[in-house]
Parts: structure tokens; sequence; C-alpha cells
């Protein structure tokens, strides 16, 4: 089993314990501590998809922050077992939802009139085309004053009609913090 800890909120210095499997990149420390800068460190309120949950670092800190309801979907049986266990551990209550499900077949089965997220976090396996596969999907998802948080392995300047409005670069990690409508190219 691997850890990584929550860096800040209500659980802050707490581990989540996730499997070794292929291709699960925990987002990193300094990453988090940049987005939850970019999205404010209260989180009260606010409704989270973390589509691509793995070790549930993204999903979890948004709990942890306040999030009013975080929903982490994640594809494989022993990752999501793992969200299972640490959300029993942190005593998540009925907050933290944790669904086993392909992403675009979850994204797909939202009908028009299902509640969307305010923050949708997006991170996930690179060079597979899940976000060319998921970008006509985001309207479903995502308010349309919503936020978007994306991990790529290229820079984006969109993601449907998201566009980037911050971004930066860990390694080989490009992420972007994205809004509706036009970019005002900040960084």
């Amino acid at each position: 089993m691997n850890s990584v800890r929550i860096i800040g909120g209500a659980w802050r210095r707490r581990a989540l314990r996730f499997p070794d499997a292929g291709g699960l990149r925990p987002t990193p420390d300094r990453v988090r501590e940049t987005l939850f800068n970019w999205l404010g460190q209260d989180l009260s309120g606010r409704s989270c998809l973390d589509l691509f949950a793995g070790s549930g670092a993204l999903g979890f800190e948004a709990a942890s922050r306040g999030a009013s309801r975080v929903v982490m979907v994640e594809r494989s049986d022993e990752t999501a077992a793992a969200l299972r266990a640490n959300a029993e551990a942190l005593e998540v209550g009925k907050r933290v939802e944790i669904v086993r499900a392909d992403a675009v077949k979850f994204a797909s089965s939202r009908g028009a009139n299902a509640p969307r997220f305010d923050v949708l976090f997006l991170d996930p396996p690179y060079n597979q085309g899940w976000l060319g596969r998921l970008a006509p999907m985001l309207p479903r998802l995502l308010a349309d004053d919503g936020i978007m948080y994306v991990e790529a392995e290229t820079a984006l300047d969109v993601c449907g009609q998201w566009h980037t409005e911050r971004s930066g670069r860990a390694g080989r990690v490009f992420y972007h913090l994205m809004r509706n409508g036009e970019s005002d190219g900040a960084q």
C-alpha cells in the first residue's frame, strides 16, 4: 500500500492509503497546495466531483476543507475499496460518496435535470483520450459558473467550453484551473 497525506483543512496530516496500481499518480502536495490557493481554502457549501478519484487526494482534500458534497468516481474495484476504507477511517459521513464506475459511463448517465457540481477534478490516465471523450459531457456535470481543475500530459487552452484561467507545471504534470467562457489569459 502507498500513502499520501491531506495537506489542509479538518483532516490535515491524515494519511490516505491506496494500492500500488499502474498509472495511479496522486496529485503532488505542492500542486494541491497551489490548487487550493486558487480555489480558496474554504469550500463550504460547494459540491465537488472527482471523476478519476484514484488515491482520493483531491476529493478528500476538498471534503477536509468543508465541501458539502464530494462524489468520487473510480473504476477499479481495489482502488474503490481503498477509497471506502479511507472514508470510513476519516468518518466522512454522508458528505463523501464513492461510486464504482467508468468515468464516461458515469458522465453519460447523468440526466439533464441532475444537480451539477460546483467543482470538477479531472486527473485521468494520460495518453488515452479521456479529456476528448468527456468534453461534450462536461455541461451536464459542471454548473455554468463551476470551476474545473484538469491535470494533463500537455498544456491546455480549452477543454470543451471551459478555458484555462490559471496553469502551472510540475515535472511532467501540466495543471489547469478552468472556467466556462473566455480566457482572460491569467497564469
